[in-house]
């Protein structure tokens, strides 16, 4: 019934938002701008809804942006919440969620982390689209998040290479006030296991975040005492793994994100290389 629930309000969300489209859109379309601005509250919003956010609408992380549209609402006749391109939205809500998640562990939900949210956000989409996002994530933040039931969704309907760069992300959050806490490793290994994450690939974003002596190797999926045959092959199944076209599909923007975890693979197999005076 839940499910329904929420098909329910989504179609009611998009219908309405057309409406606004119609009223008072014909007496002023020769005022209004040929490209789709944040401005023009009825177009990118009503794509947004009807065409980015898919499966997102149902379950419990339907649940969640219900409640954030609600406060969203009353900012929408000015202009809030448009957004450019709908192709990475479901990867993109579910990223505010986890974001949540960890930022919560602490109990203390610190400006550095809104700032990472943020920065992401600026780096990828443009200034505009980063302030509509951190709205919506202080509306997600004030929810309480059953995290086994939003990652059983995200896991059903999400791609490996997408999960893993979620996973990637939300450790660069845990990061963000400049350290680790017990708390937020703890949430991000529950997200790890909960979306099927190996132990092995968790060890290996791990170990691009947290340094240690034996980090190279970790980031290969490998052990010190490998062959230099065996670093080799390591190296070509992890490039092949991470390599940004895995999320191509996302958009450019998610994909530009996961270049970053691809050279953090190809600077492990340097030092190694490098070590080990491989050519």
């Amino acid at each position: 019934m839940r499910f329904i629930f929420y098909i329910i309000l989504g179609i009611v969300i998009i219908y309405w938002v057309r409406s606004l489209n119609k009223t008072g859109g014909n007496a002023k379309r020769a005022e209004e701008p040929k490209d789709n601005k944040p401005g023009n509250a009825g177009n990118g919003y009503a794509k947004w809804i009807g065409g980015g956010l898919g499966w997102a609408f149902g379950g419990p992380i339907g649940g969640i942006l219900g409640f954030a549209f609600g406060k969203m609402f009353e900012d929408m006749k000015g202009g809030i919440y448009a957004h450019k391109g709908t192709g990475s939205a479901d990867f993109n809500v579910s990223l505010l969620i986890l974001s949540a998640a960890v930022m919560k562990a602490d109990d203390s939900v610190k400006r550095s982390e809104l700032e990472y949210v943020k920065d992401f956000y600026v780096r990828n989409f443009g200034l505009k689209a980063a302030e509509q996002y951190i709205l919506m994530l202080r509306e997600i933040l004030k929810q309480e998040i059953n995290l086994q039931e939003v990652c059983q969704q995200i896991g059903h309907y999400m791609d490996y290479p997408a999960k893993l760069q979620l996973l990637h992300y939300i450790f660069g959050l845990g990061q963000a006030d400049g350290a680790f806490h017990a708390a937020e490793l703890d949430v991000i290994g529950q997200i790890a296991s909960l979306l099927g994450i190996s132990k092995g690939e968790f060890d290996s974003i791990r170990a691009m975040f947290i340094k240690e002596t034996d980090s190279a190797y970790k980031i290969l999926e490998i052990e010190s005492t490998a062959t230099d045959e065996e670093v080799k092959k390591a190296f070509r199944e992890m490039a092949r793994k991470y390599h940004p076209d895995k999320v191509s599909h996302l958009g450019d923007d998610v994909r530009k994100a996961a270049e970053q975890k691809f050279q953090e693979v190809a600077n492990a197999y340097d030092k190694i290389k490098q070590e080990r005076g491989l050519k």
